[in-house]
């Protein structure tokens, strides 16, 4: 019998499991797959070649967490990008870093473009610092047993803090489409591109479509080596951010059990008490979940365990983020028309989106067509930074891609139509850098459905469920189960499904272990 049980070793399992573990609970954390870390894992695509296989750069895994599971310790190493951004265009870049590298670069294309960037800094540290608080936090719960007024409270505590213009400012990147806030600040398509780029990321729509500009800001909490908002790479790949997390359960006493894929959450007089794995009962008190919410309820609470209307809205939950996930193996690295030497540009993120217009003829033609011929692509050349990751003389590069739909339409398969959209994305990379495509010397797919199949990743959708307004803060996954405690007793959600959402953070696994264990010593003072 074990106090938790924790669905799936993702780094959010895995991040819950190590907290509940060091309050001195047994922990088993039982993952379907033969490794650790979910979707933060490193392959070995071509002998010799290994990179990260879905999520693959550092930034928002938060700090707090890294220190508390001393991840460092346990091996973690996380090196800077030299350059976080290149932005290739026809006769043209931009590129973004630190050390003033940004204001200047937008002070190449346009002086009053670099007066609006200061403005948009000085605008975004109002939000961001109120947000950050909330990260580590659960929002408030309204309508549920467990009473929302203190969260209420606090929350309205923080929004008095702000001034009215500070309050106008939140309001717009809550609810605005990225390019209205955007076309504030900047004129040039390409310093807008820059920043539009993170309100498309895992995220099926235009950059004129309302919520993006919280997307947008989703992506700007983190940090890299101690450094507030750069970008950096986990030498050996996102898999050593599992590893280490896997490393640091262990020592803490949890019990990590692989290709052990949970197939039912076992229901006991009207709450969760264990799981059916292998055919073996696993009982606990409590039950934690690190999948898709939708996952979650459709397929592993039994029917009838939760209301209609719960099972419903839970069936309904959306997915779509609209990725296209690859590595390839490369001889050379790529030589861009606009930069053809090597340099630093080559660490950073190469968005391969030049202008918002760009990013929404790509949503439109996704949206038509069921995938974007013309792509949004971020490549990262992860052996730039990471030797270890390639032969010597060779290199690797991860392909973000941006917009193809899980649903192509009737008829038709990413079974039958993966190799042709990643000819596209190659395409779309060689028109930036002439030669690349005959330097691909070998190459990872994995489509929309792939990342379900092999990730659990419902309808392709990497943050567990579409960031929109709908399913964010209190709306996640659920009013009323937005403070990780599910609509069946003893039932946790730890995952990205949860608040504060998407990306390699940490922080749901963090807060939903908090949760679990107010519930303990609840109980524990009742009986």
């Amino acid at each position: 019998m074990h106090d938790a049980i924790i669905i799936g070793a993702g780094h959010n399992g895995l991040t819950c499991a190590y907290y509940l573990a060091r309050k001195g609970l047994k922990v088993a954390v039982l993952e379907a797959a033969d490794v650790v870390g979910g979707a933060a894992v490193t392959d070995e695509f071509l002998p010799g070649f290994r990179n990260s296989a879905a999520s693959y750069t550092v930034s928002l895994l938060n700090p707090k967490v890294i220190r508390d599971m001393q991840l460092e310790r346990h091996g973690l190493k996380v090196v800077l990008r030299k350059t976080d951004n290149f932005l290739p265009d026809d006769g043209d870049y931009l590129l973004a870093g630190r050390g003033g590298l940004t204001r200047k670069e937008i002070a190449r294309h346009s002086k009053r473009d670099a007066e609006g960037y200061d403005r948009y800094l000085s605008d975004l540290d109002a939000v961001v610092r109120l947000l950050k608080k909330w990260l580590l936090r659960a929002p408030p719960n309204a309508g549920a047993k467990v009473s929302a007024l203190p969260k209420i409270v606090t929350l309205g505590r923080d929004m008095a803090g702000l001034s009215l213009g500070e309050t106008r400012i939140v309001h717009d990147f809550a609810l605005r489409s990225a390019s209205e806030v955007l076309d504030r600040y900047f004129e040039t398509d390409i310093v807008k591109a820059l920043f539009a780029f993170d309100g498309i990321v895992g995220n099926f729509a235009s950059p004129h479509s309302a919520g993006t500009a919280y997307v947008l800001l989703h992506h700007l909490f983190g940090e890299a080596a101690g450094v507030p908002g750069a970008w950096g790479h986990a030498i050996g790949g996102m898999g050593s951010i599992t590893q280490a997390m896997a490393r640091a359960c262990r020592e803490a006493g949890v019990d990590i059990l692989l290709s052990s894929p949970v197939e039912e959450i076992i229901v006991s007089d009207g709450r969760a008490s264990g799981v059916v794995a292998g055919g073996k009962a696993w009982r606990a008190k409590s039950v934690v979940a690190g999948v898709n919410p939708k996952l979650l309820f459709d397929r592993l609470v039994p029917a009838g365990s939760v209301e209609p209307d719960v099972a419903a809205r839970m069936h309904g939950w959306k997915c779509e983020s609209a990725t296209f996930r690859m590595n390839v193996a490369l001889s050379e690295t790529p030589k861009f028309k606009v930069l053809p030497k090597k340099g630093n540009h080559l660490t950073a993120g190469v968005i391969m989106a030049p202008s918002m217009e760009y990013m929404h003829a790509a949503y439109v033609d996704a949206l038509t067509g069921g995938w974007s011929k013309q792509p949004v692509v971020e490549m990262v050349i992860s052996s730039t930074m990471d030797p270890t990751l390639a032969p010597k003389g060779k290199h690797v590069a991860s392909l973000f891609c941006q917009h193809f739909r899980y649903d192509l339409g009737p008829g038709r398969s990413w079974d039958d139509e993966r190799e042709k959209a990643a000819d596209a994305i190659v395409a779309t990379v060689d028109s930036h850098a002439p030669g690349f495509a005959k330097s691909v010397i070998g190459r990872q797919i994995h489509s929309p459905l792939d990342l379900e199949r092999r990730f659990g990743l419902i309808g392709g959708d990497i943050f567990h469920g579409k960031m929109s307004l709908d399913q964010l803060f209190s709306g996640r996954p659920m009013v009323g189960a937005a403070d990780y405690r599910m609509p069946l007793k003893g039932l946790y959600l730890c995952g990205s499904g949860a608040h504060p959402g998407g990306g390699v953070t940490g922080a749901p696994g963090h807060n939903a272990a908090r949760a679990v264990l107010q519930d303990r010593r609840f109980w524990k003072r009742r009986h």
